[in-house]
């Protein structure tokens, strides 16, 4: 079985999350919307693959706004519309952060400013601990999706929802693929500054994320597995072993 991983940009490794992928047996392509050298010019035009090349797809995070058209919609608009034919078609979708936005306004939800940005590690209220546990996740968004029809909401706080299921396929709002390299790159991307802008020291962030690292990988894990086996329904060659 083949998993597609959509980076959206370049310092967003797909970590964890593809890792598990791999050691249960997936063959796992990635592909790159937006490269360095357009990091200050986003609003590229790309081509998304065929469907019907693979068995599960996993739209990443991305430093841009889910709902900016203006700024990338050149490629944003036809990959809203790439997800929801995939989702239209039960192909499952595991959408992170921005990938999750983007599958609720695929399903006719709607994106926008959330009241407070979230960054760092957060404890969530869910209802299902066995799909996504309660945490702490880790968090960087501006931005929340409201519920599109037919979706069930697993997760939140008071901030903004967290997980959703429809069909075959879960969004989630945080960063189950995260790692404290990762973090790393995104500090030096820029958002050490938006971290002291939230009021934070993004040293003691990093320093948190390296002690958390590796419970996080287990729940991220463990998040993985019961998606493929009670959502997505999938059943890829050495799973189960």
């Amino acid at each position: 079985m083949k998993a597609l991983f959509v980076q959206h940009d370049h310092v967003s490794p797909t970590g964890p999350v593809a890792g598990r992928l791999r050691e249960r047996g997936f063959e796992v392509d990635e592909i790159t919307v937006v490269d360095e050298a357009s990091f200050g010019s986003p609003n590229v035009t790309f081509d998304f693959p065929d469907l019907g090349e693979y068995d599960l797809l996993v739209p990443m995070g991305a430093p841009w706004g889910a709902w900016d058209d203006a700024c990338i919609g050149r490629w944003l608009l036809p990959e809203i519309e790439w997800i929801g034919d995939a989702l239209a078609r039960d192909l499952p979708v595991l959408g992170i952060c921005f990938g999750g936005q983007l599958m609720a306004r695929a399903l006719g939800g709607t994106v926008g400013r959330a009241g407070k940005p979230e960054i760092g590690w957060t404890a969530i209220h869910t209802d299902d601990a066995s799909v996504v546990s309660s945490g702490p996740w880790f968090q960087f968004h501006y931005d929340r999706w409201t519920l599109p029809a037919g979706a069930t909401e697993i997760a939140r706080n008071s901030v903004a929802s967290q997980a959703f299921v429809v069909g075959r396929s879960l969004a989630v709002q945080f960063h189950p693929e995260l790692t404290a390299s990762t973090l790393d790159g995104w500090l030096a991307q820029g958002g050490a500054e938006q971290v002291i802008a939230d009021g934070q020291d993004p040293v003691a962030l990093l320093e948190h994320t390296r002690a958390e690292e590796r419970a996080a990988t287990a729940r991220s894990h463990a998040m993985v597995d019961a998606f493929v086996e009670r959502i997505a329904r999938l059943q890829p060659p050495g799973w189960g072993t």
